[in-house]
Order: structure tokens, then C-alpha cells, then sequence
């Protein structure tokens, strides 16, 4: 009888186990908690991106849908692919508002992966992290037996990534399958996460970091491996590129092509050369492309044009660096440029030095605007406004925010608040044949509708609609003061702007075709591949000129979930036009009759 009962109670005591192991699993949602966030840097490995934020942001209660061409919503969907190896998928803003994702598969687990460009490993957090930033997020399970799955060294190699605010990702390198786009790459290397204190909001399990290979953590340290984008540009895509559109939801990433839907004009593209960095230390006895980083010809306010002040003038060439950055939200600028501006700003004062933050009146209605090679692009109240204070809502919080002095001569970090006026093409380059390069499109108008000469932006004045949980100071803040460090790389050896080099880019099977491309010249615009994603919504016309409009239909998927497994976590993020198209023509077809 005894040990009846003792069975029993062991019974009982493993039963009750595995219910709370099921309920914590299903307790897991993509519901944010509310609670507020600090405004987040961006999270390339850099020096000095960020001193502590004064801004206290709240995350929403409920993640944001993506807003396509302001008619269509959906969260992420596949689209018909009329180039061959073409990728293409739906990037989404997290519900905190300061990052974006795409839906990726790792060994065919599905994951929200924080789309990066100043950074090049792919990272996930794995059930072996139980830090508190961890605990809530979808994770790759290392007791899942992947088919895809390949140990490296043992799994003793380690990964480790320091970032730019203090915060680090570590654990080992291992490779798995990943699918993105549509696109799948086998035996990848990457890391996963067994210790982490970077904050991941809205169910972002990690980085997807889309730089040069140079940049890669994980190719230091496993000497065959390549980063995820080498990878895809050495399986043969279209082109060696991706492009990138941003709102305030979401966007596309393209793989291979840009996208046809929103790029309407490939001839309007604007493309500029992308600069060599020279090694570091004893490096190498060569520079090469390690930064997706153009020069920054001028900036304006008004109208009224001021040329940037290189922060490493002699190692540049007297160039001012701008680094493209979707990992940063907001945008940034050194110091001494970031005065100027705001100088000729009505209004406008220093709040907080640690964070080079600046307010302006929430009324005002200046026009900003930045100009790469010989192209100017605008910037309009509602780009750069963040919010107005919580204590004094007649005035906003506005980027960009300045930085102190480089030591690498990235000056300014364009991230979120200038990549959502433009679509942004990376072209990789070509070994031997072509220099990597960044084209710009200019979005919603802001090239046409905007002239350099105007004194405002419209009769109507932007009603800035997210108040921001901070109080100002009511005095005024000294503008601080900064050395020039010394010159991070080794200055013996030359760096060029768009320099041909041998290797680290794509293979020189690849067909050049922007060689000699610049701000509106010198290539063929029906070249470039381009991928046209499936219409989200369907319009059927009836013969009595009346409309019928239907937003097609999302099916759910799991995040963290190995396939085959039940899971909690469920996201809307694919459709099938076949049924809506159907449907629709069901429905004309009646109403014909």
C-alpha cells in the first residue's frame, strides 16, 4: 500500500509537472505587457552609439499590422515571384516602434528576426537562455532533434556580440536551414543565444544582420562559413542585392530584385558608391568594404544648405559618412553638424546632452532635407517629429540626435526616420568588376512635390499624435564639447570611395550593370531585376461601375514551434489569392446575373 501511494503521488507530482511546463508554453503571447521601454539604440557593434535616452516609450498593447500602400493590411504574405530565385517577404514595425522584422525560418521553426544592415551575423535566442530579456520570447529548442541541424566543433565554438548601448548576445555557433523570402539556405552558420541581455520586443527572437562579411562575429571564428547574404548572393540570385522599403507599419525586403510595386520608375533610382575602410591594426594589408556607409554631401533647413564638418577630415577625405542603418531608429548626427541644424530652428533647444536631444515647437512646419551625391531628399514634419512631451505639449521631441565625434568618420546613422521617405536598394558589388553601391528612391512624393526653395511644407500644420512620457528641463542645457579621437584603423593603408576589389563581394559570374551608375546616369534601368508581390486586396469592377473591394484572408502559423508540434503562439501571416480571387469572381458573376 505504501508504495501504491508513493507511485501514485510520483504520478501525480510528474503529471501536474508537464501541466505547468504545457501552460507556461501556452502563456507565451505576442501580446506586449504594456509596461514602458527605453528608447532603443541601434544595434550595431560600434563605439559610442548612444548615452543614456530621455525618452520613455510605451509599447502598445497590441502588435501593429503592416500598412501597404496605405490600403492593404496584412502581417506577412508570399508573393507571385516573375523573377527566378527572387526572394521577397513582409517586414513588420514591432509593436515598441522602434524596430522591424521579418518571419524567418531556422531548421523550420518560424521566428521574428530584427531586420539589421549595420551588422552581418544571423543570431537567435535558444532555450538554453534564461535571462530575464529571454523569458518571454519564442526560442529555438536545443532538445529538438532538427534534421537540419549541424554541430560546430561540439557546439564549443562561442559566439559573442557587444553592442553599442552595453547590451551582449553570447553562446556558440552552430549551423542550421534557414528560409527567408522564399528563398532557403542549408547548413548556415549562425549563433545561438544562451545569454543575453539585448531587449527584443513584440516577439523578436533575434538578428538578421545584412552587412558585409567582415562584419561577421561568426566568420572570425569558423573559417569556412560566410554570412547569411554572402550565402544567398553565392546561390545565384538575380542580382547581388536586396532592397528595402519602410513605413510606419512595415514594408517589403526583397532578395535578389527590387520590387516592382512600389519602385514604379527604375530610372529615378539614385545610386552612390559606397566607401572602403582601411584595416585594423595589422588587420590585413588591404582596405575593404566593411559598412553599408555613403558619403553625406550636404543637409539643409529651408532650403538653406550647410555642409557637413568630416569628423575624421584627413582619414576620409574630407568626407562626411552616412551609415543606412534599418537598425536604428530615428536618425542621428555628430554634434557639431546637429547644432547648425537646429540653430536655424525657431524655437528649437538642447534637452538632454547625454542623449543629444532636441526639441522643437510642435507647430513648426521646416522642412529638412539631406542630399546624397547630387540628389536632395526631404524630410517633412512628421518624419522627424517623434512626439510632443508628456509635461509641455507644445513641444516635440525630434531627431536627429547628436552624437560625439567618431573615431571610425560615421557621422550620421540614417536610420528609420530618413528610410521611410525612401526605398533603399544594397547592391552587393561584384569581385573584380563592380563596387558595391546604395540606391535611392524617393517615396511618397518627396521628390516631386517638394522643392529645395520652399519656406514651409504646406497651409497645414502636423498634429504630432504620440506624447511621449518625459519631463523637460526648464533650463537651458549647455551644448557639450568633444575631443577628435584618434583614427580607429590603420591610415598606412588607402581607403577608396567605390573601389574595385578581388574578393569578399559576389562572384564575377555576375553580369555587371551599374559600373558607371550615379545620381541619374550611366545605367540601364530595365536591367534590374524586380519581384512583383501578389495584390493584398482584390477590386472587382461590376459593368455598372460599381466596386467590390475584399482584403484577402491570413492563415496562422506558430513562433518557436518546431513542425509537427502544437504551439501557442499563433500569427497571421500568409493568404491564398486563389480562394479571394475566386470568390470575388463568385460574387461578380451573381451580381452580373
Amino acid at each position: 500500500m505504501f508504495y501504491e501511494l508513493e507511485f501514485r503521488a510520483l504520478f501525480l507530482f510528474n503529471f501536474l509537472g508537464w501541466i505547468n511546463l504545457l501552460l507556461l508554453a501556452s502563456g507565451v503571447s505576442a501580446k506586449s505587457d504594456g509596461t514602458s521601454i527605453a528608447l532603443r539604440p541601434r544595434f550595431l557593434p560600434r563605439e559610442q552609439l548612444t548615452t543614456l535616452p530621455l525618452i520613455i516609450r510605451r509599447s502598445p498593447a497590441e502588435p501593429t499590422k503592416v500598412v501597404v500602400n496605405a490600403t492593404s493590411t496584412i502581417n506577412a504574405t508570399q508573393p507571385n515571384i516573375t523573377q527566378a530565385n527572387a526572394g521577397w517577404s513582409a517586414v513588420t514595425q514591432g509593436a515598441d516602434k522602434q524596430s522591424y522584422y521579418v518571419l524567418m525560418k531556422i531548421g523550420g521553426i518560424n521566428f521574428r528576426l530584427v531586420l539589421d544592415t549595420a551588422s552581418s551575423d544571423l543570431w537567435v535566442v535558444s532555450s538554453g537562455c534564461e535571462t530575464e530579456t529571454c523569458k518571454s520570447l519564442p526560442k529555438y529548442p536545443l532538445d529538438y532533434s532538427s534534421p537540419t541541424f549541424q554541430s560546430v566543433n561540439e557546439n564549443l565554438t562561442a559566439f559573442g556580440e557587444s553592442f553599442g548601448d552595453g547590451t551582449y548576445a553570447n553562446g556558440f555557433v552552430a549551423m542550421e536551414e534557414i528560409e527567408m523570402g522564399g528563398l532557403t539556405v542549408s547548413g548556415q552558420a549562425m549563433g545561438f543565444v544562451t545569454n543575453s541581455s539585448v531587449v527584443l520586443a513584440d516577439q523578436e527572437s533575434g538578428i538578421v544582420g545584412m552587412g558585409f562579411q567582415r562584419l561577421s562575429t561568426v566568420s572570425s571564428k569558423v573559417a569556412t562559413s560566410t554570412t547569411l547574404l554572402s550565402r544567398l548572393v553565392q546561390q545565384g540570385l538575380p542580382y547581388p542585392m536586396f532592397g528595402l522599403s519602410l513605413n510606419r507599419q512595415g514594408g517589403s525586403l526583397s532578395l535578389g530584385a527590387i520590387d516592382a510595386s512600389i519602385v514604379t520608375s527604375p530610372h529615378n533610382l539614385s545610386w552612390n558608391s559606397v566607401t572602403e575602410f582601411s584595416p585594423f591594426g595589422a588587420e590585413s594589408n588591404a582596405s575593404s568594404y566593411l559598412h553599408w556607409a555613403i558619403p553625406l554631401s550636404s543637409f539643409s533647413v529651408n532650403g538653406t544648405q550647410l555642409t557637413p564638418i568630416p569628423s575624421q577630415a584627413a582619414a576620409t577625405r574630407n568626407m562626411s559618412l552616412a551609415l543606412l542603418d534599418v537598425g536604428t531608429f530615428g536618425m542621428y548626427g555628430p554634434f557639431q553638424d546637429v547644432v547648425r541644424l537646429y540653430d536655424m530652428i525657431d524655437g528649437a533647444r538642447l534637452v538632454d546632452a547625454d542623449s543629444g536631444q532636441w526639441i522643437v515647437p510642435c507647430t513648426t512646419n521646416i522642412l529638412l532635407s539631406f542630399t546624397f551625391g547630387s540628389r536632395e531628399y526631404f524630410l517633412r514634419p512628421e518624419d522627424y517629429i517623434i512626439g510632443p512631451a508628456s509635461g509641455n505639449p507644445n513641444l516635440c521631441l525630434s531627431w536627429p540626435r547628436g552624437l560625439p565625434l567618431s573615431s571610425d568618420g560615421i557621422d550620421w546613422q540614417m536610420g528609420s526616420a530618413f528610410l521611410q521617405t525612401v526605398y533603399s536598394v544594397f547592391s552587393y558589388g561584384i569581385d573584380r568588376r563592380e563596387p558595391p553601391k546604395i540606391g535611392l528612391y524617393p517615396l511618397n512624393d518627396n521628390q516631386t512635390n517638394i522643392t529645395s526653395g520652399s519656406t514651409q511644407m504646406s497651409s497645414t500644420v502636423f498634429a504630432p499624435q504620440t506624447t511621449i512620457d518625459t519631463t523637460l528641463p526648464n533650463f537651458l542645457v549647455p551644448t557639450p564639447t568633444f575631443t577628435t579621437p584618434p583614427y580607429t584603423f590603420n591610415t598606412s593603408v588607402p581607403a577608396s570611395l567605390g573601389g574595385i576589389v578581388s574578393s569578399g563581394l559576389a562572384s564575377s559570374t555576375y553580369r555587371p550593370i551599374l559600373v558607371e551608375a550615379s545620381a541619374t546616369m550611366g545605367f540601364n534601368a530595365s536591367a534590374i531585376p524586380t519581384v512583383s508581390p501578389a495584390p493584398l486586396v482584390v477590386t472587382v469592377t461590376m459593368s455598372d461601375g460599381k466596386t467590390s473591394v475584399t482584403t484577402l484572408s491570413n492563415a496562422k502559423v506558430t513562433l518557436g514551434v518546431p513542425p509537427g508540434s502544437s504551439g501557442a503562439i499563433g500569427v497571421r501571416v500568409s493568404y491564398s489569392l486563389f480562394h479571394a480571387v475566386l470568390m470575388m469572381l463568385c460574387v461578380g458573376i451573381i451580381m452580373q446575373v
